[in-house]
């Protein structure tokens, strides 16, 4: 006979396993019945479009500031769903599609698809049906996902030509009779606060399963009562409400400690190459299935996904936009707004779209109030001024620098930040490690 798990250890590894569906499907919810900050709230199984660049109001993990938020929550248990996308006549913008898990399983976008008008069925899983004719057809492997669109703005008189584009980009049901969403599964109302990640987990589990090679790893946390058809949490065994509560604490620590504790570091630079490749099953429209886009090592996935959705919730694949973050200065030390801070580029970072640099506070990754209105810059940035020799120079600090220096400058929050930059469909250079990021360096 076995030994008796661990229960703390094993609610420990259920929570750095369970985290990324727990904080996807709050998200849904919430972009369902609330909004968020630029985004309205809209139904399932419609679009939400900001009507303008993202800021401080938008309570969002790492949410950017580059393009113009267009999001839709997809429910396809009543049937599939057609979703048109218009000409944007080459215009950036990406619509990706993001599984229950946090999986990216498809793209449609300049990259992915071009930008000429189309239309896309959405289907399923273990959907039967006929494709209709003229429909490119991309099978979710949940049945609730998200369609996180971004839509490349150049500024506020940019606005009225996304918001046309905006107005094109639309879901509708395959079948006109098909009854209404499902939703998403209640949690009981009778558990208490501090055990309810647990019946979140339990009833999102049961709603959404996993892909099937993750189900033997996902029977390991039956003795949890994970996978209880009825909570046992109401009125929990005293033994097992005290090992969820340490193995809550215990999880929650090690998901952040993954967060700041990053590979491939550069300059200071943590590079998100593979920040987003933990999905090793599902690959449709546009998902690159290469080896390379691939963790080699399914008992690294859980970990990569909880880092990724705690630090970067619904993140592209670095082969759409790469990502580098970092928490420190070129010496290592910790980046604050008491300190001031430039940074060089010699070459612009080699991209097929637009880089910027966005600033974030800590512990929240949050964009941060400041008196110029200014969250990220980059190369669309009116006004950025380039350096003699064609590279930039930014400043970044609290205050404002001094004159001649306000179109470069990003101010910071005043303790400490986390900077991160953006390179939409990113040049070989990138990929490969042929071009390094330089470091922040600090100037008082």
């Amino acid at each position: 006979m076995p030994p008796a798990p661990d229960l703390a250890a094993l609610a420990a590894d259920a929570y750095v396993y369970g985290y990324p569906l727990v904080a996807d499907l709050t998200e849904v919810r919430r972009f369902t019945a609330t909004g968020m900050g630029t985004l309205p709230a809209a139904p399932f199984n419609a679009f939400a479009h900001a009507a303008q660049l993202a800021g401080p109001a938008d309570t969002f993990v790492t949410v950017n500031n580059d393009t113009v938020y267009s999001a839709a929550q997809v429910d396809l248990g009543s049937g599939p769903q057609v979703l048109h996308v218009p000409d944007t006549a080459g215009r950036y913008y990406v619509l990706q599609f993001v599984d229950a898990w946090t999986n990216n399983f498809a793209y449609v976008g300049r990259r992915a698809t071009g930008t000429g008008e189309g239309s896309f069925l959405l289907a399923p899983p273990d959907w039967a049906g006929e494709t209709p004719a003229g429909l490119r057809r991309i099978t979710a492997p949940t049945r609730v996902f998200s369609i996180v669109g971004r839509n490349a703005c150049a500024g506020p008189d940019d606005l009225p030509a996304v918001r046309a584009l905006q107005a094109q980009l639309t879901l509708r049901p395959l079948d006109p009779a098909a009854g209404p969403p499902a939703g998403l599964p209640e949690p009981d109302t009778g558990v208490a606060e501090d055990l309810r990640f647990w019946e979140q987990l339990r009833v999102g589990m049961g709603a959404f399963p996993p892909a099937p090679a993750d189900i033997a790893y996902q029977q390991r946390f039956a003795p949890l009562g994970l996978l209880s058809e009825t909570s046992p949490y109401v009125a929990p065994d005293a033994t097992l409400a005290t090992a969820l509560r340490a193995g809550f604490a215990a999880g929650r620590d090690a998901v952040e400690a993954l967060t700041r504790h990053q590979p491939s570091t550069e300059n200071g630079w943590s590079l998100t190459l593979h920040a987003f490749d933990y999905n090793l099953d599902h690959f449709e429209l546009g998902a690159l299935a290469e080896p390379r886009w691939r963790l080699p090592d399914r008992a690294a996935v859980p970990a990569a996904r909880a880092a990724a959705a705690r630090a970067g919730l619904w993140g592209n694949h670095a082969y759409e936009a790469l990502y580098a973050l970092t928490f420190v200065d070129g010496d290592g030390q910790q980046l604050t707004g008491a300190r001031r801070y430039r940074i060089r580029f010699p070459q612009p970072p080699p991209v097929d779209a637009f880089w910027s640099l966005t600033m974030y506070d800590l512990p929240n990754y949050y964009l941060v109030a400041n008196p110029i209105g200014r969250y990220s810059i980059g190369d669309r940035t009116p006004g950025l001024r380039p350096d003699p020799d064609g590279g930039f120079t930014l400043f970044l600090q609290h205050e404002a620098p001094p004159a001649g220096q306000e179109p470069n400058w990003l101010p910071t929050p005043a303790g400490d930040f986390r900077p991160v930059m953006r390179m939409y469909q990113p040049g070989a250079a990138l990929l490969d490690g042929t071009y390094r990021l330089p470091p922040i360096e600090r100037v008082d």
